[in-house]
Order: C-alpha cells, then structure tokens, then sequence
C-alpha cells in the first residue's frame, strides 16, 4: 500500500510540473504523525476555500521582527516537497507554516489558500514581516503557487523562502526580474 502511495505522489508531482504548478501547490494537511521538533506546538491549519475571500490570520502579539529573526533560524534546510519538518526540508509554505505555527499562529497550509488572506498591500507600501505571493513556476498561470516573508522592502525588497531552485532549500533572495514577473500581491498579515 505504501508504495502504491509513493507512485501516486510522484505521479502527482509529475503531473503538477507538466501544467506548471509549483511543488507549493498542493493541498495537503500535515501528515498526522509530524512531531513537532522542540516542543514546538502543532497548529491547526486555517482552511481558506474560494468563496472565502475574508481569512484573516491572527498575530496576537508576535511582531513582525520577532516572525522575520526565526525564519532568519531556518536558513540553509533543504527543500522538500509537502514537508514541514525540519529534519527533513521544508517546501515554501511548510516553510510559512512552520514559522508562524513556531508562535502558535494557525495560517493557510498551502500556499493557493493564502490568495484569500485579508490585507493586501500595493508592494510600495510592503514592510518586514508581510507575505509575498507568486505564481507557480508557469508564471502564465495566474494561481499562487509559491510565497515568502519580506525580511527587507522599499527600492530592494528581498524575501525569505524555501525554494525548489538553485538554492534549493531556505534562502534570502532580491525580488529579482524572475520573482518580479512571477509577482501576484503582497499580503500584511501583522496589524
């Protein structure tokens, strides 16, 4: 059984990249035996659905510089699809998830249901702390595939990520011509 599973998920994934999804896209909860490393706690992923065009992810008080100095932590883990566990890799919402869940906060588990997340920014206006979306890697298709969380902004922004790339795995990367033509919206989730 197990390894008719593994066949579907790399022909799931095959699939995925032949219509230029990003690896991000997929819907997974997380898996029911994750063990968060450190005590950390297990948060309940927020399920955005479309017709649900209000989610609203809730900070409490966790700053934006305290969100940026963890994720800062987790540079250099692989990249690994449909993961959120350090010890293995992370995928570029694992990645999201894990640094907000790291402070108890409940957020999207995929990077598609993040399109639903109240506020959107013009990326002028965008600060340390704020959600950057992109396409998947077909940037033709017009559906978030892949994200990030702006470490610095103004004329330079760069974010913070997991990426299946060349670095592959947690890095700070410009908003390069690449992300600028895969850019979709900047999202303020701190208040």
């Amino acid at each position: 059984m197990k390894d008719m599973l593994a066949v579907a998920v790399r022909c799931f994934k095959i699939v995925a990249l032949a219509f230029g999804l990003s690896a991000c896209m997929h819907t997974d909860q997380p898996a029911a035996d994750y063990i968060p490393k450190n005590n950390e706690p297990a948060i309940k992923p927020l399920i955005a659905k479309a017709g649900q065009p209000n989610v609203t992810i809730n900070t409490g008080n966790i700053t934006p510089a305290e969100l940026v100095a963890y994720a800062r932590t987790l540079k250099g883990i692989p990249y690994k699809y449909g993961s959120l566990k350090p010890d293995e890799g992370f995928d570029c919402s694992g990645f999201i998830t894990y640094v907000f869940n790291h402070f108890g906060i409940a957020v999207p588990r995929s990077s598609v249901d993040f399109t639903y997340v109240n506020h959107e920014i013009p990326l002028k206006n965008a600060k340390p702390g704020d959600l950057i979306l992109f396409t998947g890697t077909d940037s033709a298709k017009k559906v978030i595939g892949h994200m990030g969380i702006l470490v610095s902004a103004g004329q330079e922004p760069v974010f913070i990520h997991s990426t299946s790339g060349k670095a592959y795995g947690v890095t700070e990367t410009p908003l390069n011509t690449y992300y600028q033509g895969r850019y979709m919206k900047t999202v303020r989730v701190f208040k």
